[in-house]
């Protein structure tokens, strides 16, 4: 492993030299959105002062320049989620760009109510149709982002089809197992009836990290016809992911948590499984010939991808990549890790504070840590974080129904990235102070 110069890193954020209420910016909101450094900011900024057009329409050296650089992007993309080691002709296909994982998910929960899909799962072709009735199951779990959990949702009640939900543990005395999943009662859930599969790599509150390989093998194992999509929204910023390891058929994440520019979101599917879904929007880019009388689709991933695109988030998104590869997913991934077990160490000197997840480090958690301070709410202890130039989260983090099964409002949230230091933990603590201290 290379040296991690944490410091050299922070270099190239511009935002890191701004003041808040007069004191240094200390950004601890990165489950949220993360920052951006200066060689995204420039890209994004390159484009539009050197390549700005209109893509695949025209013949001019601008189109042919910056379509050039969008579909780079996906190739790109294809390569840091390891859809490159997949057997198939062409990687790009396999990657639609969309705004962000809830788009993607939406897409997902719309083309899929509306196909016929042969999953080419199981020697008995009759049992690999994949295809939406009446009675069917969608299984997700009790701690998923509210994107990956209202269109399912909604799709349920539009289709009479029934939601079920994986449990999580509520043992608040298991220091490390608190707010786990137990992969192994996906064995007991997914059956015949069960058609989709939805879980998040990495929880936005919890901070627990899902064995997503063990549960795709169990849904595939269990029902050849079953598809089986992964929220990548946290895991893709902080680790190293391998689509074709995970076994899953769709992989969704949002560039603006991994450096990239809001607005630029990333859909993995499968080349079989796509090229039979039909479109989620209609319109310019997405087609390859229009009558009067009907019209014939484009290749993909162009197929998904209507009208004209976020091109210049396509290119800075393949910019924060190539910033991310450069520094290595697993050195980021350690690094915070250690700030991750630093930051509970320091958490513990306090009696009157509950933290939701595991407290103890392991394969299980990263570093997103979910706490309040008893009798405090949490978006007073945000506040008060602020005035301090501490930029946290208060709230249900997109989360209300895990909320009401941890019995709270809402929860503080502190989450790491790169660039954040283990001296930045220290002013967490005495911001934890401050808030005590006011409310004493």
């Amino acid at each position: 492993m290379i040296a991690y110069n944490v410091n050299k890193i922070r270099e190239d954020f511009p935002i890191l030299n701004v003041k808040v209420h007069g004191k240094p910016l200390i950004y601890l909101d990165n489950a949220a959105t993360s920052q951006k450094p200066k060689q995204v900011i420039q890209a994004e900024k390159d484009y539009y002062e050197t390549i700005n057009a209109n893509i695949h329409r025209g013949v001019h050296k601008l189109s042919e320049d910056a379509t050039a650089g969008y579909e780079e992007a996906h190739e790109k993309a294809a390569d840091f989620i390891g859809a490159d080691n997949l057997d198939e002709d062409s990687n790009i296909e396999q990657i639609i760009f969309t705004r962000n994982t809830t788009e993607s998910l939406n897409l997902l929960a719309y083309s899929l109510s509306n196909s016929k899909i042969d999953t080419g799962g199981g020697n008995n072709k009759a049992d690999t149709i994949f295809e939406l009735k009446e009675g069917d199951d969608i299984l997700i779990t009790q701690a998923e982002h509210h994107a990956n959990l209202v269109p399912w949702q909604q799709l349920a009640k539009k289709l009479k089809l029934k939601l079920k939900f994986a449990k999580i543990s509520l043992d608040s005395n298991d220091d490390e197992d608190f707010g786990t999943l137990d992969v192994q009662q996906f064995n007991e859930l997914v059956t015949k009836k069960t058609k989709i599969v939805a879980v998040a790599q990495m929880g936005n509150v919890l901070g627990t990290i899902n064995d997503a390989r063990e549960i795709g093998k169990i849904v595939h194992e269990n029902n050849p016809s079953a598809l089986f999509i992964v929220d990548g929204a946290q895991s893709v910023a902080h680790s190293k992911v391998d689509v074709a390891k995970l076994g899953c058929d769709f992989f969704a994440f949002s560039g603006h948590k991994m450096l990239a520019p809001t607005g630029i979101g990333v859909l993995f599917g499968k080349k079989n499984l796509l090229e039979q879904m039909k479109p989620f929007m209609y319109g310019g880019d997405m087609i390859r010939k229009v009558t009067f009388e009907d019209t014939l689709y484009n290749d993909l991933p162009w197929k998904f991808e209507a009208g004209t695109p976020n091109i210049a988030g396509g290119i800075a998104l393949g910019s924060a990549i190539d910033y991310l590869q450069k520094i290595g997913m697993e050195n980021i991934f350690a690094h915070e890790q250690e700030l991750t077990r630093y930051a509970l160490k320091r958490l513990e000197e306090f009696e009157d504070i509950t933290i939701y997840g595991p407290r103890k480090m392991s394969e299980k958690r990263t570093g997103i840590i979910s706490f309040n301070i008893d009798g405090i709410h949490a978006h007073d202890v945000a506040s008060i974080f602020d005035q301090h130039g501490i930029a946290i989260r208060g709230g249900h983090h997109c989360a209300m129904p895990l909320m009401s099964l941890l019995n709270v409002a809402g929860t503080a949230r502190i989450s790491f990235y790169l660039y954040n230091k283990k001296e930045e933990v220290d002013k967490v603590v005495d911001a934890i102070k401050s808030v005590k201290k006011i409310f004493a």
